[in-house]
């Protein structure tokens, strides 16, 4: 089976297309190709499928644990990329299809390459039962969550998947691998959670790491950029077009008056390979 390695800004994972190869068992391949050591490596695996009639082209992304994702926002910047290149669909107006609903993406290209992409990734979500997460009223704003003995102040919202954001003076300080699965797995989410720790650099300039709901730590999370963009201009700590710096790079986010989120941000092939089920 071919696939494709492939990342946005550092967010990587494997690309199968399922137009051409079919899948039988898409938790356990994710977890056995992503491994680091024993298989490709990356933080999941994405099936670029055929849609419905109602958008050009359909993805499906599992974590690196085998757990299925509703949607990624730096992952279909890729799977963009690879249907444009590939011929699939040879436009630069798309229509993904989600779990979390139609995705649209207009494409960056140079010659025949494209080289990022602008998402609309849609409303936020701020609704507790439909982020979700087990908290009563209209929205989870700065709300204190008590995990390894000491009080976090997180801000919840949906951008097709759950988020928990929280700003700190030093993210580089921040213990992540200990703090990051605490809040992922809290009794307060029934499907556990992404998770954002953020520093305001300035209103237009924000950092960010990120511990990804099913696969740890990593470099970039487009959704996650998109959570903590909402976030901080709700609370009044940043302006509604705002640059966020990742371990992976940069992502420009804008949240207009329509209430949409578009992100901004570069798609990248690394390499092309086959996978042997029976090696």
């Amino acid at each position: 089976m071919k696939f494709t390695k492939m990342h946005g800004i550092g967010n990587d994972y494997v690309y199968i297309n399922c137009f051409e190869n079919t899948v039988a068992n898409a938790p356990e391949l994710a977890r056995r190709i992503s491994d680091r050591h024993k298989g490709v490596g990356s933080d999941g695996l994405v099936l670029i499928m055929p849609a419905s009639s109602t958008a050009d082209v359909r993805m499906r992304m599992f974590n690196s644990d085998g757990s299925e994702a509703e949607m990624c926002g730096n992952a279909i910047r890729c799977v963009g990329k690879y249907v444009f290149e590939r011929g699939i669909a040879r436009k630069k107006e798309l229509s993904v299809e989600t779990l979390a609903g139609t995705r649209h993406l207009h494409l960056h290209t140079r010659g025949n390459r494209v080289t990022g992409a602008t998402v609309d990734m849609g409303r936020p979500e701020w609704r507790p039962k439909r982020i979700p997460m087990m908290l009563e009223g209209e929205t989870c704003l700065e709300h204190p969550l008590l995990v390894g003995g000491e009080s976090y102040a997180i801000s919840c919202v949906s951008m097709g998947n759950p988020h928990a954001v929280t700003f700190v003076e030093d993210i580089g300080a921040l213990p992540l691998e200990r703090i990051g699965p605490l809040i992922e797995n809290h009794p307060r989410f029934p499907k556990k959670t992404n998770v954002e720790f953020a520093q305001v650099l300035d209103k237009k300039h924000l950092r960010m790491r990120v511990w990804e709901r099913g696969a740890g730590e990593t470099q970039a999370c487009g959704t996650g950029a998109c959570a903590t963009a909402v976030v901080a201009a709700r609370l009044g700590l940043a302006e509604r077009d705002v640059r966020i710096d990742l371990a992976g790079g940069q992502l420009e986010i804008a949240w207009g008056e329509d209430d949409h989120v578009r992100m901004t941000g570069g798609a990248v092939s690394v390499f092309e390979g086959e996978w042997h089920e029976n090696q």
